[in-house]
């Protein structure tokens, strides 16, 4: 069991993260390699790549899955636990209260805030991509994995390029590695067999067993909805979104206007996309019962990733005893910055540099974050203040 202080400093780092992480999952995992690996030193950056690019196989939020497994590697289960609830908690509360505050909403200034945020998952993005890279890509044979998987998920795109990518480099790191030394990578997962399997137990149970009992309550056929979707997304939290929006719009439980607001009020939030479900749940709920259906539709939606990170763990760990498999391990984590690399280009630059000034901007951030060791927080807010002091001149001229 671990010691009460443990505990507690897991939940804390992850709370905070909680707070301050802006610019979605692939951002998400800049603030952790920043925190984790760079500040606190919890984890290798070889570590770190592992539980990345296990996430990034398996369905549900990589994000989120992430920071699980991290709480569950610095304090065990009940870390885990911990560790989900204080990445989670800050943006599910602000998701919960848009829905109460929707009504009365005036979006004059949304526009360019979450532009700002935009640029600051940039800014974030860039830097986990150079510090990684350093770390993960230290010779050719690396740097040329790196490449090829980064132009293909750009050339190809979607959710399954990726997958194919992570195929690729861990082929290449078999044939190009053969001869790099292999490195111990410190990462420990606590989790037996035997709970990796009650685990994939539980989520086959409820994959089967909610569609049952779905039909004779409202909440249940929204659990439903939510738990299929976050069982069968691959790629983090923006994919979930055409997801839910077909069952959610077209069963009636919420508008086509009010579903899109909720997704621009997660992009401006802090933390994890799939907090969307507080937001989707609170606005779907009797009078009443928001609070209750709020939090049991975020359950449902999260669930199953953490299920499969957990019966996931104890496979990856047989994985990496096998010599054959740390060479392919070395292509994977090269392939992770890549894929990295190409998100940096699209979707998360091209949808937030679209004019020179955007490109300063993301630039100063970049050098804010890397050589002048600013707070994230402090970045955020400037980035913010520049863009909506940029939106108020353009309307007074």
């Amino acid at each position: 069991m671990p010691s009460p202080t443990r505990l507690w400093e897991t939940f804390s780092v992850s709370l905070r993260l909680g707070l301050t992480s802006f610019g979605g999952p692939i951002a998400h995992l800049g603030y952790f390699e920043n925190t984790y690996v760079r500040r606190l030193n919890w984890l290798t950056p070889q570590a770190y790549g592992e539980i990345v690019t296990l996430c990034q196989l398996l369905p549900g939020p990589a994000s989120s899955q992430a920071n699980f497994l991290i709480g569950w590697q610095r304090a065990g289960a009940l870390g885990a636990l911990l560790s989900w609830i204080g990445f989670t908690l800050p943006s599910a509360l602000l998701m919960y209260g848009l829905a109460v505050a929707a009504p009365h909403m005036n979006g004059e200034l949304a526009a360019p805030i979450f532009h700002a945020l935009k640029l600051v998952a940039v800014c974030v993005v860039a830097q986990a991509v150079w510090s990684m890279g350093r770390k993960l890509c230290p010779d050719v044979q690396r740097l040329l994995i790196a490449g090829v998987c980064g132009l293909g998920v750009v050339m190809i795109g979607g959710v399954w390029a990726q997958v194919g990518a992570i195929a690729v480099a861990a082929l290449a790191g078999l044939i190009l590695c053969r001869a790099t030394e292999v490195a111990t990578t410190g990462l420990s997962l606590p989790i037996s067999r035997n709970t990796g399997l009650i685990a994939l137990g539980v989520f086959a149970v409820f994959m089967v067993g909610l569609p049952f009992v779905a039909s004779h309550d409202r909440l249940l056929g929204l659990i439903d909805i939510h738990y299929r979707a976050g069982a069968l997304v691959f790629g983090g939290g923006h994919v979930v979104l055409p997801l839910l929006h077909e069952p959610m719009v077209a069963n009636g439980l919420i508008s086509d206007a009010d579903f899109l607001s909720g997704y621009g009020g997660a992009q401006a939030v802090p933390g994890p996309l799939f907090t969307l479900a507080a937001y989707l749940g609170a606005m779907s709920a009797p009078a009443g019962a928001a609070p209750l259906w709020a939090l049991s539709v975020l359950i449902a939606l999260s669930l199953p990733g953490l299920l499969l990170a957990i019966a996931g763990a104890p496979l990856w760990a047989w994985i990496r005893s096998h010599p054959a498999a740390q060479t392919a391990l070395m292509g994977i984590n090269a392939g992770v910055v890549g894929i990295l690399a190409a998100a940096l280009y699209s979707p998360v630059g091209t949808s937030a540099i679209l004019s020179p000034r955007d490109a300063l901007i993301a630039v100063a951030g970049v050098f804010a974050l890397e050589r002048l060791k600013t707070p994230p927080l402090m970045v955020v807010g400037a980035i913010i203040a520049i863009c909506v002091a940029g939106e108020i001149v353009n309307a007074v001229v």
